[in-house]
């Protein structure tokens, strides 16, 4: 185990993988339980939500581990780490979401390895991916993410404390996307706000977001995807129809503390 290292199992023999590999499915299988249980509660099929991991912080073997264990969607929110980690994982049948907010010089990394951009909040951006997308000849799924703690009326604002565009602003960048080479428009994320009228309030926040999905898809109707919900609140999610949902802590454990 590397000197200073706060994850017991980082660096160590079969017995510690073997260890976290135990942890890992223990981990996933309470989170599946409580996905099915919300399913089941909502009247929803279990196969309507996408489990995705978040794997910021934690080693290219715990994605491994993951994988092994059936796991096919995983996040990140900082290029500088998704990068060497899906380099590092690129022979496994993983689709890497970018979760974090994204600044235009670090778009052509990401174009590069990322499945589904989920916050994309302005058109600088939608350029930006628009033009790495063609030059690696891929296509880009994108979600918009909608800030909906975001001042009414600040339409083309990249407003929330967490990132995102107000609601208002949705219609047209969704229409940027649409019209952009090399993206494709899936539909809309959310975090659930720290401010404004649904602090605290993450049923309704996520519902809030469905009106904005339901919108969205009178026009765009491939874009159906619905990302909301993490580990804390993943079932308030469940509740008002997200597709998919963000979970780190719950299946990774609780991160160690950089720096």
């Amino acid at each position: 185990m590397a000197r200073g290292d706060p994850r017991p199992w980082a660096g160590g023999g079969r017995a510690v993988t073997d260890d976290r590999r135990a942890e890992l499915a223990a981990n996933l299988e309470r989170v599946e339980n409580r996905i099915s249980a919300a399913c089941a509660k909502a009247g929803r099929p279990r196969d309507e939500v996408t489990l995705i991991v978040v794997t910021k912080t934690y080693p290219a073997s715990d994605v491994r581990l993951l994988a092994e264990l059936g796991v096919r969607q995983v996040a990140e929110n900082r290029d500088q780490d998704a990068a060497p980690k899906a380099a590092e994982c690129a022979d496994l049948p993983l689709t890497w979401h970018f979760v974090g907010q994204l600044q235009t010089n670090k778009v052509r990394s990401v174009a590069g390895y990322a499945g589904i951009v989920q916050s994309v909040d302005r058109s600088r951006l939608v350029t930006a991916l628009s033009k790495e997308a063609v030059r690696a000849e891929r296509e880009l799924g994108c979600l918009i993410q909608v800030a909906l703690d975001a001042e009414s009326g600040d339409a083309g604002r990249a407003a929330g404390e967490r990132g995102g565009v107000a609601p208002e602003g949705v219609p047209a960048l969704a229409d940027a996307i649409a019209e952009a080479q090399g993206l494709r428009l899936d539909g809309v994320m959310t975090v659930a706000p720290l401010a404004g009228p649904y602090a605290g309030r993450q049923l309704a926040a996520f519902e809030r977001l469905m009106e904005i999905s339901t919108d969205l898809r009178a026009t765009h109707p491939a874009a159906t995807m619905v990302s909301a919900g993490m580990s804390a609140d993943l079932e308030d999610a469940v509740t008002a129809g997200a597709t998919h949902v963000r979970v780190g802590t719950a299946v990774l454990g609780v991160r160690p503390r950089l720096g």
